[in-house]
């Protein structure tokens, strides 16, 4: 079954890149290798969510946040090369989250988790988690990722 497939099964459908908020771009193929971008959790062009983690927004809003954040990395891994083609290496979740927030590998797994079921065997990859102060326009998540094409 192919990525899109699989994630028009989850009711999902890979969206448009999402346009950079500063001067880069979404992601670069170097050798056997994409380099996304941070993505945000902007759907339609808007954040789904703004605020930290642990404060305004909830663990459960971050997860939704990091799993949109996935989907943007697939699309903007999609504008390089064929899904089909990809194996997921590396995943960075920054989540901006209240200092006593410890949750972050939870809120990471909204991104790891969609990437699993999009991927299969494929999107089983290493990551960190990370909890920063603020991110760009206060988003509570951002996600970067490394896929390798096969």
């Amino acid at each position: 079954m192919s990525v899109v497939d699989r994630l028009r099964d989850l009711g999902l459908e890979v969206p448009a890149v999402p346009a950079p908020v500063a001067a880069y771009v979404p992601a670069v193929r170097s050798g056997d290798y994409v380099y996304t971008s941070g993505q945000l959790p902007m759907r339609d062009g808007q954040l789904i969510a703004t605020g930290k983690v642990g404060g305004a927004v909830t663990p459960e809003t971050g997860y939704e946040c990091a799993r949109q954040c996935a989907l943007n990395a697939i699309a903007a891994v999609g504008a390089q090369v064929d899904l089909d083609a990809v194996r997921i290496v590396k995943v960075v979740a920054f989540i901006a989250s209240t200092p006593d927030f410890t949750g972050q590998p939870g809120v990471a797994n909204g991104a790891s988790e969609l990437l699993g079921a999009a991927f299969g065997e494929l999107g089983v990859h290493a990551r960190s988690a990370v909890g920063v102060p603020v991110l760009p326009l206060d988003a509570p998540v951002e996600v970067e990722l490394i896929a390798d094409v096969r």
